[in-house]
């Protein structure tokens, strides 16, 4: 299966923005986590006072090999959102809702991982298009599994390892994600 979204989809887009994170270990992960939920915090109430205009959501797709710290980097941003609960990998329930209390108001956010995914036409079939709908924030691991159906993310993280530590490639797609990338 391709490893990112420039060989899941047939003609991807240019990036408006590219960074490279290096995180030579589980603490730079932990603190780029909480860098990233500042961001998402901060562009999620950019606009308060423009009535009727709402967060339009935002989709990360995090690619990498097993163990590169995709969930790592999700338990990191969930705590820096302010969820003290459990987080759990969601590699066999697929996905994890969490409702979080932020002061722009509540925050959905759906944590998904396709890894178990065989087929792309089982992304139809869990009938997921609606969470990425709702203006939520929707973190998906091994988004490749789902084909080119996810379609063009806001941002997509790409991890690799590299030496002791790792490598963010962090590639953002949208002016959300965009602004969102210039944040952290």
């Amino acid at each position: 299966m391709p490893d990112s979204l420039t060989r899941s989809i047939a003609n991807p887009p240019s990036a408006l923005l590219e960074r490279r994170f290096d995180l030579p270990g589980e603490d730079a992960t932990l603190a780029f986590g909480g860098c990233f939920a500042q961001a998402i915090l901060k562009v999620r109430g950019a606009n308060p006072n423009v009535p009727g205009e709402r967060f339009p959501g935002l989709q990360v797709q995090l690619t990498g090999d097993l163990g590169a710290g995709k969930t790592t980097l999700v338990r990191a941003t969930l705590r820096a959102l302010g969820h003290a609960g459990r987080v759990r990998s969601p590699t066999y329930t697929l996905v994890e809702p969490y409702s979080l209390a932020t002061q722009a108001g509540p925050l959905e956010l759906y944590h998904f991982d396709l890894y178990r995914f065989t087929d792309p036409a089982e992304w139809v079939d869990a009938g997921f298009r609606e969470y990425f709908e709702s203006g939520a924030v929707c973190l998906i691991e091994w988004p490749q599994r789902a084909g080119g159906l996810l379609g063009v993310p806001d941002i997509e993280f790409k991890l690799e390892q590299e030496g002791e530590g790792r490598v963010l490639t962090a590639r953002a797609f949208s002016q959300t994600g965009k602004s969102c990338l210039e944040s952290c």
